[in-house]
């Protein structure tokens, strides 16, 4: 199982990106999906949550009316749409995933690479 971020970029303040991450291999099922981000300097921070019925979850006030956290179940992808963005929100944005592969019986964690982010003032 692999999971692929994409869409990270430079943008100026007050602009958006739209951040995707897609798993792939042998999955049966993906229970919730996560971004986080690291700044630097700072440690890896939850930014959002998904569940498989899609419900979501903002850990941080500060990106809770600028951020959306959604997923397409079918494409085993998960979006983070990332809008007014500040400087501050400048990090490294990883997803992760609850994931059980087919013959398995736990579910594990998996971690995207990492889509950096960054924000000019």
């Amino acid at each position: 199982v692999q999971l692929q971020a994409s869409g990270g970029g430079l943008v100026q303040a007050g602009g958006s990106l739209r951040l995707s991450c897609a798993a792939s291999g042998s999955i049966e099922t993906i229970d919730s999906m996560y971004w986080y981000r690291q700044a630097p300097g700072r440690q890896r921070e939850l930014v959002a949550a998904i569940t498989s019925g899609v419900m979501t979850n903002y850990a941080d006030d500060s990106v809770k009316g600028r951020f959306t956290i959604s997923r397409d179940n079918a494409k085993n992808t998960v979006y983070l749409q990332m809008n007014s963005l500040k400087p501050e929100d400048t990090a490294v944005y990883y997803c992760k995933a609850i994931i059980k592969r087919q013959g398995d019986y736990v579910r594990y964690s998996y971690w995207g690479q990492g889509t950096e982010v960054t924000v000019s003032s």
